[in-house]
């Protein structure tokens, strides 16, 4: 029992809002409550029995490693099918397993429940393992069995694997590598929607030098880009160089701006200078120290430099303030004798191209080839409204009036007015106080439309070469469906790489609601997991609902025995400047009830893994899956 006094358990449970229960019992082990039970939970046997059935055909393809994972998945499909809070809440209350922690064994806590409410009726009981595919403890080999396979070993102390998606300096790189291997790395994501061939195969060769140099085992996970919805290139800014040397609080200057004047076309730094730009090589020749130069900048300011020495790579100039170079600038010199005065410049850094955007504003998407001809129009008529291209054509003829579309990971949101097979007309309804900046190759995403995409884009199938040659793991972007899986797999057939483990990304809702479906699909293969992907998630199902789906993928994936990898933005905060927030240190110790933690990239990523590492391996003796683990608490150790 569970402590309650004589007229709780008289009165019996309460159920949740309103649930409607069953009677509630008569007073403790009143036999006629418990056969009404018993009554129920053969009815709830009976439908995971018949939901098993049900799903013969897809049984029947999956991987003989991974059946009797699948066929308790159907079993949890069955269980979650109805709403079982009343029925929990009779169980719990006469101390029975209310069946909440039984994902991994779902026919077999069913059956010990109801082999004790038999004992505790006078009935006869015979055990029934031979229909369950597993129990608890053959349900935790299976698991372990299952992540090994995809995962590969986990290092010693620490369940948990770590990922860590490669910088594109990681090709050329050596002691980087090494570093994060060291660090505890156990699987590099190689991410195919940045790079090229070239710089992925020098990534692995990487990786596994240090591996091998190291000791220790480390997999390699090659991310396909998938039909990437984003943001085209938007026109850069003009370019602008500014020149600002520092100053005390007083304002007055304490250190000069440096500037180096090198040649048309030569890119030789000048030691140095700051910032470069490129000159007249005939009036640069002719250039003496001390010489002044005059110009007027891009504010209409009058401003003068000072050649502080001259050499083979070019000049070095001296600013004592602050100065805007553009196109249109021009550098007089004072020197009476023959040759230019002037000279034009060159060489100025342009920023990539960015619009801001406000509420109330309108925007037009449109598709890639036009974007030559719109720019051109927008070029003449700067009145018009802003212009971004969008890198998949197909959508334009799905989407409608009236539907949402969201940019940069939800940041900037708007409501399609006008749509044609040729562009959208979008009003911004969600933005910044002060605007917010769009930038190309920013996430879209169309969270009231279904877009019909294959999840194997043309670049994909050829980039699988690359993926066969030099990955353990695939990770299948923007899958949808089943079939998605299976073309996969057909794929990797073809090349002669069905050993390679499948990694399901699930990033949209749609992916989401076909859960089910896309596990069963992949356990067919040998080895195979699934990433949450928590900030398309976030986008596509709403902020509000993330904890509750990522809640449920949790559930699902234990129940088919698959490990999970917690992706997106972990310790981000930490990697990027060194400096954790409260937030991220709470969400990482949420990775323990994953087989894999993903972090990001930054100039700080190896303090994320020490960290991460020390998280995980704390976590590790509180928590297994959902379930606490009561480890002896020392800090309450003392008597009074």
């Amino acid at each position: 029992m569970d402590g309650d006094d004589n007229s709780q358990a008289a009165a019996g449970p309460q159920p949740h809002g309103d649930d409607r229960a069953a009677p509630a019992p008569a007073g403790s082990w009143d036999p006629q409550v418990c056969q009404a039970l018993i009554e129920r939970l053969w009815q709830l046997r009976a439908q995971m029995l018949a939901t098993e059935q049900a799903f013969a055909g897809p049984l029947a393809r999956v991987a003989d490693t991974h059946r009797a994972s699948a066929r308790n998945l159907t079993h949890y499909l069955a269980l979650r099918a109805e709403d079982r809070r009343p029925l929990q809440d009779e169980l719990a209350w006469l101390g029975l397993s209310s069946l909440g922690r039984a994902e991994s064994h779902v026919l077999a806590n069913l059956d010990k429940v109801l082999g004790i409410l038999h004992r505790l009726t006078g009935q006869a009981w015979s055990e029934r393992s031979s229909d369950e595919p597993a129990g608890i403890h053959h349900s935790r080999r299976l698991l372990a069995a299952h992540t090994a396979a995809l995962l590969g070993v986990p290092p010693p102390g620490r369940a948990v694997r770590i990922m860590v998606t490669l910088p594109s300096e990681a090709a050329d790189d050596t002691a980087l590598v090494h570093q994060l291997v060291e660090a505890g790395m156990d699987i590099a994501r190689i991410n195919c929607a940045h790079d090229n061939t070239d710089a992925w195969a020098a990534m692995a060769a990487q990786v596994r030098q240090a591996a091998s140099a190291v000791g220790r085992p480390v997999r390699i996970l090659m991310d396909l880009a998938g039909p990437k919805l984003r943001t085209g290139l938007i026109a850069s800014a003009p370019p602008v160089l500014k020149l600002q040397p520092e100053r005390d609080a007083f304002g007055r200057v304490t250190r000069d701006a440096y500037l180096g004047l090198r040649p048309f076309g030569s890119t030789t730094p000048v030691a140095g200078a700051e910032a470069h730009i490129e000159v007249n090589a005939g009036w640069l020749a002719r250039l003496e120290a001390g010489e002044r130069l005059d110009l007027i900048d891009a504010r209409g300011a009058r401003r003068s430099l000072r050649v502080h020495r001259c050499g083979e790579s070019g000049a070095l100039l001296e600013c004592k303030q602050t100065v805007y170079l553009v196109p249109e600038t021009r550098l007089r010199t004072h020197r009476e004798r023959e040759g230019k005065r002037t000279t034009r410049i060159g060489g100025l850094p342009s920023k990539p191209g960015q619009l801001t955007l406000r509420v109330g504003d309108h925007l037009r998407l449109i598709r890639p080839d036009n974007l030559g001809a719109v720019m051109q129009e927008a070029s003449n008529d700067q009145g018009l409204t802003p212009i971004v291209s969008c890198t998949l054509p197909e959508v334009f003829a799905q989407v409608r009036a009236g539907e949402r579309i969201l940019f940069d990971d939800g940041r900037i949101g708007g409501i399609i007015r006008e749509a044609s097979a040729e562009a959208l007309t979008i009003e911004i309804v969600q933005a910044g106080r002060d605007g917010s900046r769009l930038a190309g190759d920013k996430g879209i995403n169309l969270p009231d439309r279904r877009l019909e995409l294959p999840a194997l884009t043309a670049k994909d199938i050829e980039d699988l070469a690359v993926v066969a040659r030099h990955a353990d793991l695939v990770g299948l972007s923007f899958v949808h469906q089943g079939s998605d899986v299976d073309t996969l797999r057909s794929q990797l057939d073809r090349l002669g790489a069905a050993h390679i483990g499948v990694v399901l990304k699930i990033e949209t809702r749609r992916a989401f609601e076909n859960l089910p479906e896309l596990l069963l699909s992949a356990m067919a293969s040998p080895a195979a997991g699934v990433m949450i992907a928590r900030g398309d998630l976030a986008v596509e199902c709403g902020y509000e609902r993330l904890a509750e789906v990522q809640e449920e993928i949790l559930w699902a994936a234990e129940a088919a025995h698959l490990p999970v990898i917690w992706a997106t933005q972990v310790l981000e905060t930490l990697a990027r400047t060194g400096q954790p927030s409260r937030a991220e240190i709470t969400d990482a110790a949420m990775g323990e009830r994953a087989e894999c933690v993903m972090l990001g990239k930054g100039p700080h990523i190896l303090d994320a893994m020490r960290v991460l590492d020390d998280i995980l391996r704390r976590m590790e003796t509180h928590q297994a899956k959902k379930r606490s683990l009561l480890r002896a608490l020392g800090a309450w150790s003392q008597q009074p």
